[in-house]
């Protein structure tokens, strides 16, 4: 990382967030300390209380931002969506994108949620449940309008998540799928376990046009 030396406000407090989310997602935020954070940015340790009151102030904040990111996103994801498929589908494809391209944040924000104090850990769950309580409203209102069979919301909830979330264990860029694949992968699998009536839809919906496309080409000699 560049020092930043006699850098001052917003520009420090960046390399400070940035600095601690490497160190935290590397080493855990019990090991990492507070000198050791001073000398990745390349200041000295008591400006770092310019900056940041405690190192528990730190980690909140980060966890705190990045499941405010997460709604943000999320409901301009969903924005003009109007039947519960389509809300679905949405969802499972932000979820999926965001995940793998925030990996150091999501395995804090799971990992380190023990490491909170009481009052910190009360509000990160609050947040989370708002983030739960999206998904839960989608399948709510997909039962409602009987485009889904599901059991119980909020198991089915937690199961999509721990599906979705759990990319952030294997996916590696590079690899032998795209971003693209692993979406649409992620959404069948998704779709096929609360409405399979709808997936096989949008299947057919997919091979329609290259049917009829085959049947308007005149047959080979």
């Amino acid at each position: 990382m560049a020092r930043t030396i006699g850098s001052h406000g917003p520009k420090t407090m960046e390399a400070i967030r940035k600095a601690g989310l490497r160190l935290i997602f590397e080493h855990g935020y019990a090991a990492m300390s507070l000198r050791q954070l001073a000398a990745e940015v390349g200041i000295q340790s008591g400006s770092l209380y310019n900056h940041i009151s405690t190192k528990q102030e730190l980690l909140f904040d980060l966890i705190r931002d990045h499941i405010n990111e997460l709604l943000r996103q999320l409901d301009r994801a969903l924005e003009g969506k109007q039947r519960p498929a389509d809300k679905l589908r949405a969802f499972t494809a932000f979820h999926v994108t965001y995940h793998m391209t925030k990996k150091r944040e999501v395995f804090i924000a799971n990992s380190e949620l023990r490491s909170l104090e009481q009052k910190n850990y009360e509000e990160i769950v609050a947040l989370r449940g708002a983030y739960e309580r999206r998904l839960a409203d989608i399948l709510s209102e997909g039962v409602a309008e009987c485009e889904f069979d599901v059991v119980d919301i909020q198991v089915a909830t937690f199961a999509i998540l721990a599906l979705l979330t759990g990319l952030t264990t294997w996916y590696r860029p590079g690899g032998r799928l795209t971003k693209e694949a692993i979406v649409a992968a992620h959404e069948k699998m998704v779709l096929s376990g609360v409405a399979p009536s709808a997936a096989s839809e949008r299947a057919r919906t997919k091979r329609a046009p290259s049917r009829l496309a085959a049947r308007g080409k005149p047959a080979r000699r």
